[in-house]
């Protein structure tokens, strides 16, 4: 039931989207630039279908993820570990970072805590480079050995 729902709505979409793009396309790239009225009657309308597909999108695919994770108590450990240990990146990372205030060449200020954000951030990069570098290597070393 649930999927003949989500292809007429995505038939919707679909055909709403298309007659949008033939209105855009018709009325052309000049006269919709020149004109705030073509743009807030056919530009605008455009974009609201694209948040909606995506809204859609964001909604179907996390209550099929969750339905799925839910199901099982195995997938759910594992995710439950993953996000632990990923967590534990992002806290070790900001731990390591020093965070100092930062002038730009333009003058303006990175702050202290935007500073400290951002080299975390490189931080965690690298340790997950790191990580999957060495799950490649292992694996690898895993298939040679057999």
């Amino acid at each position: 039931m649930l999927h003949k729902i989500l292809k007429i709505v995505a038939l919707i979409l679909s055909v709403l989207g298309a007659i949008w793009l033939v209105r855009i396309l018709l009325a052309g790239d000049t006269a919709i630039t020149d004109s705030a009225d073509l743009q807030s009657s056919l530009v605008t309308p455009f974009i609201i279908i694209a948040y909606v597909t995506i809204a859609i999108a964001i909604v179907f695919v996390l209550v099929f993820v969750l339905k799925n994770l839910f199901s099982s108590g195995s997938s759910l450990k594992g995710t439950l570990i993953g996000l632990g240990a990923f967590l534990a990146i992002v806290v070790i990372s900001y731990v390591l970072a020093s965070g100092e205030e930062v002038t730009l060449r333009d003058g303006e200020v990175v702050s202290a805590g935007a500073s400290r954000w951002i080299e975390a951030g490189i931080y965690m990069f690298y340790i997950l480079a790191l990580v999957a570098i060495g799950a490649m290597v292992f694996s690898g070393v895993k298939k040679l050995a057999k």
